[in-house]
């Protein structure tokens, strides 16, 4: 068996969709979320496991894997995803957010993580 990738069970809801992830247990979640290929289409499936009860490694290895990042935003408040939004976060758009989120934020690690991520956009501008 060496050699070969663990191939999670696939949960088909009523619809004949495989969307059912939230009823995979944490090994299997976490091995179907490792295994999405860059260039998925399952960021509806992410965010799920991203709001939901699951343990936080969880949800941040679900948040890391989502591909719109501004998805993310409405879970800033989550320690835990909080620091995984920032660092997805790099245009000049989301400047004025980042500041929001740094002088806002109830969470430590969210403030400097997002004082992090304006460091580097700051380095980044002054280097053009």
């Amino acid at each position: 068996m060496s050699g070969e990738r663990r191939q999670p069970p696939v949960v088909r809801d009523a619809s004949g969709v495989g969307n059912g992830w939230l009823a995979l247990s944490d090994d299997d979640l976490l091995c179907a979320i490792q295994q999405l290929p860059a260039a998925h289409d399952a960021d509806v499936h992410l965010l799920e496991v991203v709001s939901s009860a699951r343990h936080f490694f969880i949800r941040q290895e679900a948040a890391k894997r989502v591909r719109d990042k501004g998805a993310l935003k409405a879970y800033a408040e989550d320690r835990h995803i909080g620091q995984i939004l920032v660092r997805g976060l790099g245009r000049a758009d989301d400047v004025a957010y980042l500041e929001n989120l740094a002088a806002e934020s109830r969470h430590v690690e969210v403030k400097k993580a997002a004082e992090a991520q304006l460091d580097r956009i700051v380095r980044v501008r002054d280097k053009q």
